[in-house]
């Protein structure tokens, strides 16, 4: 080795270092690939002695793997705002998760509500609304389901954001194109928040028989935040808001003969309750004095009517506390919408 026109006295010594060097590496090389090969990520894992099995326990794909059914399918959607977006199945229903049931619980409820909500947006395309010509569902609980941007949803989780979207992408993409049938066609499925013991059957709430949507019990209960409420009226808010309602109710004499003795159902729910000579069905009760459900006693001290109230939501289909307590329990979503909604089966909308 020559440097600035003369030789250096360590040249020999660099060569011979450099040349064994040169035959370690070569020696260790195959086992430096062997040892180095990412197993996981080979695409034939029929190679591997014993299949899947020999994967190493560690392994975790960097990608969820996601189906093509929901990707595939448009929804309009009409905003709060009244502005309708075209969004793909799978954004929609995330939205519908994150709105419509807490993040927090268990990922097999999530399934379940995820299922439900799909089926249910599937009825409003094949059917349509007049509140919304030009969309096939809107954002508004009160007419179809709840829904939330991803961006709100995840500024109102918090330090949460980022494990409970990954929650609500799992369940959305586990249960791909999956929905609810009954007799081979999707259902109403209609879901409310929690139940005091049991599910309503619909000819209680609305007149209406449906094969699939009868009382089941139901095993959530004072873990439920507010499952036990009361509101407090005093008698002439009670005339009041009865009267702008049923003009012939009789609500001359004392207050304490206002209300008369309720039908139940077997879970304790107001079948009927007479109030002033007029019978009112429990879900009209419900709405009139604003009780978060149907399952309610009243009583008058003299003073004011107190109604204690058990349970949140109209009572028919399936629970979401309920549905969070089987999935706690073990149970799959098919085992909670099979339960809730009776002689259904869990298949493919399209």
């Amino acid at each position: 080795m020559i440097r600035d026109g003369k030789k250096t006295g360590g040249g020999r010594r660099q060569i011979v270092s450099a040349a064994l060097l040169l035959t370690v590496a070569l020696f260790f090389l195959p086992a430096l690939v062997v040892w180095g090969e990412p197993v996981y990520q080979r695409s034939e894992v029929g190679d591997l002695p014993g299949g899947e099995s020999a994967l190493p326990i560690n392994r975790t794909p960097s990608v969820m793997t996601t189906g093509t059914r929901d990707k595939g399918r448009a929804v309009r959607l009409q905003t709060k705002e009244g502005e309708v977006v075209e969004l793909t199945m799978e954004e929609y229903l995330w939205g519908v998760v994150a709105a419509e049931m807490p993040a927090s619980f268990e990922e097999e409820a999530l399934k379940a509500q995820a299922c439900a909500a799909r089926t249910y947006t599937v009825i409003r395309q094949n059917s349509g609304s007049e509140k919304h010509p030009d969309a096939d569902i809107c954002g508004d609980s009160t007419c179809c389901q709840a829904y939330i941007e991803r961006s709100a949803a995840e500024a109102r989780w918090g330090l949460n954001a980022g494990e409970y979207g990954e929650k609500i992408d799992r369940a959305v993409a586990a249960t791909d194109g999956l929905g609810i049938l009954y007799e081979g066609k999707p259902i109403q499925a209609l879901f409310f928040s929690s139940a005091a013991g049991k599910t309503v059957d619909a000819v209680e709430v609305w007149g209406n028989s449906v094969d699939y949507l009868k009382s089941v019990d139901s095993p959530e209960g004072d873990e439920v935040p507010n499952y036990r409420t009361q509101v407090v009226l005093g008698a002439e808010e009670v005339r009041s808001l009865t009267l702008n309602a049923y003009p012939g109710a009789d609500l001359s004499g004392d207050p304490s003969g206002w209300f008369g003795e309720a039908s139940r159902n077997d879970g304790g729910g107001v079948i009927s309750i007479l109030l002033g000579g007029v019978t009112l069905t429990g879900g009209q009760a419900r709405s009139l004095f604003s009780l978060r459900s149907a399952t309610f006693t009243v009583t008058w001290d003299g003073a004011q009517f107190t109604f204690d109230v058990t349970g949140y939501g109209h009572g028919v289909g399936m629970s979401q506390y309920g549905a969070n307590a089987m999935a706690k329990s073990g149970s799959s979503f098919e085992d909670i919408l099979t339960w809730y909604y009776t002689g259904a089966q869990v298949g493919e909308l399209w």
